[in-house]
């Protein structure tokens, strides 16, 4: 049985790569920029852009099963091509925001789109519905490398970040085993801590005390611009999004930072369900990543 991994450059899909080797599956890679990926021999890597279906004619050929991350422009091609080719089952990298308390914000419609397109391809499908990474906060590694306070949106805000091993277990469980067919998994990390507490938590795993600056208001909303203006003109261009969609997902991660003020996020258990183990928690990621973070 040959697998096909969409996105094997990204945080998820590089270690979804890994894991099937492990597991002694046969693994095909795909990446727009092939050239980057740096997996085992074995790997079977093509080029392959989800925005551009056509690249999928060949990668799919004797395909059974495929791990896709969100991507909606093309989505119908690429699920078309795929039926063509024989595939089964896919296994998609989609968003908790699907079913959360603001499902007409841009984040879940994106996501749904995607998963609509799956269900309608006739496929078999299991969706991997993530919270919010934990490797999001590798965007702190220069602040933190060159001694500067981390700059914070609301960094008393809880979040419940999760370690891409996790995400990576499970979807790899639902493209190797039974039973994942039709499931919407949605999952948290180990734990729910603020963002202060996670810059701590990375200064405890390098061994030095971090400082933060907690930035509210319009200011926050002024420095999220700033850090999304490049992804924004990305999805722009792969026509995910229109450049009038800018201040609605502004607002909507604003939203987002002053709702988690209010306390813990709950935990949810699938990880645990599915692997037979607990989550990861942000501490143990952060001792994973702390060469990022270290001079």
């Amino acid at each position: 049985m040959t697998i096909l991994v969409t996105g094997a450059t990204g945080n998820v899909g590089r270690h979804v790569v890994d894991l099937l080797v492990q597991a002694g599956a046969d693994v095909r890679a795909t990446s727009r920029n092939p050239e980057s990926l740096d997996v085992a021999a074995e790997v079977d890597v093509r080029r392959a852009d989800l925005a551009d279906p056509k690249t999928f004619e060949q990668a799919l050929q004797g395909v059974q099963k495929i791990f896709l991350y969100t991507q909606p422009s093309a989505v119908e091609q690429v699920m078309a091509i795929a039926k063509a080719a024989g595939v089964e089952h896919a296994v998609l990298l989609s968003s908790m925001a699907v079913a959360g308390p603001d499902p007409d914000h841009w984040i879940a419609r994106w996501h749904r789109s995607m998963e609509e397109s799956i269900e309608r391809s006739g496929l078999s499908w299991t969706f991997v519905r993530p919270g919010p990474f934990a490797a999001n906060s590798l965007q702190w590694a220069p602040s933190i490398k060159n001694g500067e306070p981390v700059r914070l949106l609301y960094a008393h805000s809880y979040l419940s970040a999760i370690h891409e091993r996790d995400i990576a277990e499970v979807s790899t469980c639902a493209l190797l085993q039974d039973g994942h067919a039709g499931a919407k998994y949605h999952i948290t990390g180990g734990d729910s801590v603020t963002q202060a507490e996670q810059v701590a938590l990375i200064g405890e795993a390098i061994g030095r005390e971090l400082a933060f600056e907690d930035v509210t208001g319009d200011d926050a909303r002024a420095d999220f611009r700033n850090r999304i203006g490049n992804r924004i003109e990305e999805l722009v261009a792969e026509g995910t999004i229109s450049r009038a969609d800018t201040p609605e997902i502004i607002e909507t991660r604003i939203r987002y930072y002053v709702e988690a003020l209010e306390g813990p996020v709950e935990i949810d258990r699938t990880v645990e369900k599915v692997l037979g183990k607990p989550a990861r928690t942000f501490a143990e990621w952060a001792v994973d990543h702390k060469a990022d973070f270290a001079n």
